[in-house]
């Protein structure tokens, strides 16, 4: 959706100058959280009931989102609900965090493996990833077992597949041809 991301760019790069000032990680938490709210498709049709004041769905979606918000995040969401774009704030939570990251050269990476990763050992593929990748990365984790084995990691438009199931793939492609 090319339209959601050029109306919520101006949104999160205003968001970050302001942000970037104060507490960057308190202020990313408090946006990731209204934009858990705002992905709520009830939420989103309450918000554009005309019967509805700015002030009653400014209400709603803090109380949605269970945190007491900072004044900037609040006139912020305020100025989202007034101009009738809640339904961009999960756009912009997402291009605010890739602001962030890029400003302390972090990466988000996607770790997909078949079985959990102890902590020990996920910050030992970490490390192994970052020299790899030649960046830091902000890694996640997530369950896939039809990998059968191995990891894929996903950071960008970059994929590193070690998992079973790629090896498999490829022995297949090679001897069918």
């Amino acid at each position: 959706m090319a339209e959601l991301a050029t109306i919520a760019r101006p949104y999160a790069e205003a968001l970050f100058q302001v942000a970037r000032q104060a507490d960057v990680t308190a202020w990313s938490q408090q946006i990731e959280a209204l934009s858990q709210v705002a992905q709520n498709a009830d939420v989103r049709q309450y918000a554009d009931n005309p019967r509805v004041s700015a002030d009653q769905v400014f209400h709603s979606v803090v109380e949605a989102a269970k945190v007491n918000l900072l004044p900037g995040v609040q006139n912020f969401l305020h100025a989202v609900i007034d101009n009738g774009r809640l339904a961009v704030l999960p756009e912009v939570a997402e291009q605010f965090h890739a602001l962030v990251n890029a400003s302390g050269g972090v990466a988000d990476a996607e770790i997909y493996s078949a079985y959990p990763i102890e902590p020990q050992q996920l910050d030992e593929v970490i490390a192994v990833l970052e020299q790899r990748f030649g960046r830091k990365l902000a890694a996640s984790v997530k369950l896939e077992p039809e990998l059968i084995g191995g990891i894929r990691v996903v950071v960008g438009d970059e994929v590193l597949d070690t998992s079973v199931k790629a090896r498999l793939d490829r022995m297949k492609v090679a001897l069918s041809a």
